[in-house]
């Protein structure tokens, strides 16, 4: 698009990248795709279906003990026993535009310990 802005903010930069990752990324009932958000204090997950249009469930790390790093890994894990509850094994990680570091690694990796498939 010619004379489109673009976005100099680090939120503005990292909407551009999800919507890049966003382009090649789906969910779909069997496989749905697992989403990160972080915030400066906090770090949420969720499941979503793309192809139905709706989030199946979410997950914060409010009410949990420690550091950053091990809540976004207890969110992980609790990402993954309610995904085991609703039959579900595999899913397609959604970084949102974050880099694969800290947090939203550590989050990947409670996921996978806790038995999902990426």
């Amino acid at each position: 698009m010619p004379g489109a802005r673009v976005p100099s903010t680090r939120a503005g930069l990292r909407q551009r990248r999800h919507h890049r990752v966003r382009a090649k990324v789906t969910g779909t009932a069997d496989r749905p795709r697992l989403v990160v958000f972080r915030s400066e204090k906090h770090i949420y997950a969720q499941l979503v279906d793309d192809a139905a249009r709706r989030t199946l469930f979410s997950v914060t790390d409010n009410g949990l003990a420690g550091k950053k790093a091990e809540k976004s890994a207890a969110v992980g894990k609790l990402v993954a026993e309610k995904a085991k509850a609703a039959g579900i094994s595999k899913v397609v990680f959604d970084r949102a535009g974050y880099r694969y570091h800290g947090r939203v690694k550590a989050v990947a990796d409670g996921a996978r310990e806790g038995g999902l498939e990426f």
